[in-house]
């Protein structure tokens, strides 16, 4: 007679484990991006085409981390065991079966969209694969695709508005700071990432030394950040924001030498600020 709760408890457990596959937040701040690039780009009369954009950009992002789950469960094993797949909220097929299912309605959602959008989807979609199954344990270039995957999110906004222009520079900066924080998650995760055999920046440099040519590589992004205020894409409130934005993010590179967890969650302040400053920039102009 107690089965009917526990199976009710199992399922629930299994839908919480599904959700948790996607990382929500991470879903939302992908959408977020996509949405500031169609803003940024002028939306206009667009403002239905650009919504289907913004559920796009989530639910690829969503399909992408379910099936990085589904490859990485080993190393999460070590990792990160009270992730849905190590503590057995949800199975391997299971998650691989739920990421196919999201991609395909991605594609779906894609198809709306007019070609440059689509074209963009098309490759994001193949990197978001390759990336998991070729190229995360290859030094620095997995680092380098999921960099170009996050500012790839400005340009995706703007395309489905019909506008690449202004994004793009925006996607510049996004590509170069995620880089950085890309190399600090690698720091977090070496140990696992060395058990299982990959060829992180860290493992095949060293810590020290990735944590500095990310620190380098987010220099370039602080230093070309005032760009956008100079070729008169937004305007002086920008600066101000972005300026911030800029403070944040280095002091979570320089706190990566010491404490690599605290500094990823700290790098993700400092780009929502960065977003932010997009957003106030471009919307001082339309005052």
């Amino acid at each position: 007679m107690s089965s009917a709760p526990e199976d009710g408890n199992e399922l629930q457990d299994t839908l919480r484990g599904a959700l948790e596959l996607t990382r929500p937040a991470n879903c939302v701040a992908a959408g977020v991006l996509t949405a500031t690039g169609a803003f940024v780009a002028g939306a206009g009369d667009s403002t239905l085409v650009a919504a289907v954009a913004v559920v796009t950009t989530a639910v690829a992002v969503a399909a992408g981390n379910a099936i990085n789950d589904y490859f990485d469960r080993e190393i999460d094993a070590i990792n990160r065991p009270d992730r849905p797949i190590p503590r057995g909220a949800v199975s391997p097929r299971g998650a691989l079966a739920f990421s196919v299912a999201l991609f395909a309605l991605a594609v779906g959602l894609a198809a709306l969209l007019p070609v440059a959008a689509l074209v963009i989807a098309a490759v994001n979609l193949v990197a978001l694969v390759t990336y998991t199954t070729v190229f995360k344990g290859t030094p620095g270039l997995g680092n380098a695709l999921v960099s170009y995957l996050v500012g790839s999110t400005f340009l995706f906004g703007g395309a489905a508005v019909g506008s690449l222009d202004a994004p793009l520079v925006l996607a510049a900066l996004a590509a170069l700071s995620t880089f950085t924080r890309e190399v600090i998650k690698d720091v977090e995760d070496l140990a696992g990432d060395r058990e299982e055999g990959l060829r992180t920046l860290p493992v095949a440099v060293g810590e020290r030394r990735a944590l500095w040519i990310g620190a380098g590589t987010l220099l370039v992004a602080v230093a070309v950040s005032p760009l956008p205020y100079l070729l008169g894409t937004f305007g002086a409130v920008y600066l101000v924001v972005v300026a911030v934005a800029d403070a944040v993010m280095l002091y979570a590179c320089f706190e990566g030498f010491s404490d690599p967890s605290a500094a990823q969650s700290h790098f993700k302040y400092g780009t929502f600020l960065a977003a932010a400053a997009f957003v106030v920039g471009r919307g001082a102009l339309l005052l």
